[in-house]
């Protein structure tokens, strides 16, 4: 069944990061909170979920809307994120994030024209967070624009040292298959925040994608240690091990081009 139609929370999902809260008052500021830390453990699909469920509570709430579409991109969902951000669009047209959100949607989806217009509209709403910075750069890698480079400065430098930042802006280089590139940006994530086990998962994925597989073994297993009970971690571990030839060739080849 296709996210897009399954936006209304249906309970159950949440439960496995709430055990812990049921004494709490499950409200908008609750849900809202869950979706935050959802997404900031790289769990889109429940982050989706959660700020759908806020939305129920308070469907003025623009930020909820353009965490949806976010989350939509991150899962891939491209073409759900563009009508989604239509739909937001209607109540909340000159919302800078949600401009931007739509731009990147766009951008991936390869209409690379209307991206870039969105993100000048993003721009001109008075737009100047973090996230329109790394969407713009997202935009103009699409575009293979070297100006690119500028907007993931922008963004680093109004989130000084925030790895959570720093560390979209890497999944961003990732995407493009920009990984030497990712890799520097994943590496000062982790200096910023050591205890986190995303952050040591993402850099072991761009080092295997690199063809560093001690490297990637390593940061594997940093992130196992932090995150026992992690079958991500693990399915990470193992696919590691069966990284053949063919797949340690592409990543040399990686380096060597960057």
């Amino acid at each position: 069944m296709s996210r897009f139609v399954n936006l209304e929370f249906e309970g159950g999902q949440e439960d496995q990061f709430s055990d812990s809260r049921q004494a709490l008052a499950k409200d908008e500021s609750y849900y809202y909170s869950e979706a935050e830390t959802a997404f900031r453990n790289g769990h889109f699909e429940s982050a989706l979920r959660f700020y759908a469920k806020v939305l129920e509570f308070n469907p003025e709430r623009a930020a909820a809307w353009t965490a949806q579409v976010r989350m939509l991109i991150e899962l891939g969902e491209n073409r759900e994120a563009k009508l989604w951000a239509d739909k937001a669009l209607e109540k909340f047209p000159n919302e800078p994030e949600l401009l931007a959100a739509k731009a990147v949607a766009l951008g991936r989806s390869g209409d690379l024209q209307a991206a870039l217009a969105f993100s000048d509209a993003s721009i001109e709403e008075r737009g100047d967070t973090p996230y329109i910075w790394l969407a713009r750069g997202d935009v103009l890698l699409a575009r293979k624009e070297a100006r690119a480079d500028y907007c993931f400065d922008k963004a680093l430098l109004l989130a000084r040292q925030d790895w959570f930042i720093t560390w979209l802006a890497g999944r961003i280089r990732g995407y493009y298959e920009q990984f030497a590139l990712a890799l520097k940006l994943l590496q000062q994530a982790v200096e910023s925040n050591t205890g986190h086990f995303l952050l040591w998962l993402e850099l072991g994925r761009c080092q295997r994608a690199l063809g560093l597989t001690s490297l990637a073994r390593n940061s594997y297993n940093q992130a196992l240690q932090l995150e026992p009970h992690s079958p991500e971690i693990r399915n990470a571990l193992t696919q590691l091990s069966q990284t053949g030839l063919w797949t340690r060739l592409i990543g040399w080849r990686r380096r060597w081009l960057h």
